[in-house]
């Protein structure tokens, strides 16, 4: 038995924070923040999102390290998927941040206004949303009218490598299974379909090592990576149009090493490369791309993943962007969506909070926007 599928201990949820489910998705959405879980530290929060969940009747959880899956087992003919992660980036540094944890409202009045704090936008404000759908969704003897599926999941804004869904995909690949899934990432609550695709490289160069003051007896590797950095300057990206939607790509220098000393000549250089790619190529076409422009270069690829093409003719998509009403959008990002994709279930993006506000130090959200979104999802699930 690998430390994969070995079975997770069961976390003592006896002194966990006990979060309502059902009041305003705004002030929800601040008690998330509030519980810091930068990646690598889910644990409180992962324990308040299961305690929560096992309080719902209609729901059978498990629990996977700080990852959870809760899902209705009422055998109707469609399942969703509405999945989350409980991770953030770190918290900012710079003095007078707003984006950091605890949250705070900019009108002093809560659930009123804006909401600042790390992960407003990206992403517990769609986390919020998923709780309280799991919690009131069977209220009044109603039920949905499809099958849900809630992940919630850890270490997301990480290497892929420690990714807490691609830990489930490997451990409890059939609980994710679906007709459709849509990813709370924030989208301005607007759909945007699939994902461009994520591809890094090394381009490097070979240089011999000298004094500077006799620099002639050396070769400079770092003057040498000069072609590559023109190539790259020159590229035009393209915009490729994929079952409707457009996306565009980008190629870039992401960073640079080089040298030993501010008195030798380097003898080895290499250029970092981040190359954004449209769903219609795999990661071995997109590499075979890069290594046509820099041709005559050694270049080792680092780091890949496919992106996922809309899936919006789906009959599931196809209601769930009638019951949005805004003309759906590319995700220009790579986001989960790919890995629902490769498992052959058609995935959006769908969310609250602007995505460029991700990640920044002031990130926020308006209370409106998290409501918005709740009720979007709320009549479409119910239809």
């Amino acid at each position: 038995m690998t430390a994969e599928t070995a079975p997770q201990p069961v976390p003592d949820l006896s002194g966990s924070i006990a979060l309502d489910l059902r009041q305003d998705v705004s002030l929800l959405t601040a008690a998330l923040m509030d519980i810091e879980s930068v990646s690598g530290n889910e644990r409180r929060l992962a324990d308040a999102v299961e305690a929560a969940l096992l309080k719902i009747p209609q729901l059978t959880v498990l629990r996977d390290g700080d990852a959870i899956v809760a899902r209705t087992e009422l055998g109707l003919s469609e399942r969703v998927i509405l999945a989350g992660h409980l991770d953030t980036v770190p918290l900012p540094l710079a003095p007078g941040s707003k984006g950091t944890v605890p949250s705070t409202w900019e009108s002093g009045v809560p659930g009123e206004g804006i909401l600042y704090g790390r992960g407003a936008t990206d992403m517990k404000g769609g986390v919020a949303v998923q709780l309280a759908l799991a919690a009131t969704m069977f209220d009044d003897g109603r039920q949905p009218g499809r099958d849900v599926t809630f992940v919630f999941y850890d270490h997301e804004e990480v290497e892929g490598s420690k990714s807490g869904l691609g830990r489930l995909v490997r451990n409890h690949g059939a609980l994710l299974h679906g007709d459709f899934a849509i990813l709370l990432e924030p989208t301005d609550g607007t759909v945007e379909g699939g994902c461009n695709g994520t591809s890094r490289f090394e381009a490097i160069t070979v240089g011999e090592s000298a004094h500077s003051a006799r620099a002639w007896m050396g070769s400079n590797a770092i003057h040498a990576a000069a072609p590559i950095l023109a190539r790259l300057a020159e590229y035009q990206p393209k915009t490729v149009a994929v079952d409707g939607l457009d996306y565009r790509e980008s190629l870039n220098a992401v960073r640079i090493k080089g040298g030993t000393a501010g008195n030798v000549i380097p003898d080895r250089c290499v250029v970092e490369i981040n190359y954004r790619f449209a769903p219609d190529k795999t990661p071995e076409q997109a590499e075979a791309h890069v290594r046509e422009l820099l041709e005559g270069f050694e270049l080792v690829r680092t780091d890949a993943a496919a992106g996922a093409r809309p899936g919006l003719n789906h009959p599931a998509a196809a209601s769930f962007v009638d019951a949005v009403g805004a003309e759906p959008k590319p995700k220009y990002g790579w986001t989960d969506v790919a890995r629902f994709s490769a498992l052959g279930v058609p995935a959006v993006n769908f969310g609250p909070g602007d995505a460029l506000l991700a990640h920044k130090d002031n990130e926020h959200v308006h209370a409106d926007a998290i409501r918005a979104c709740l009720a979007a999802l709320r009549k479409w699930l119910a239809a």
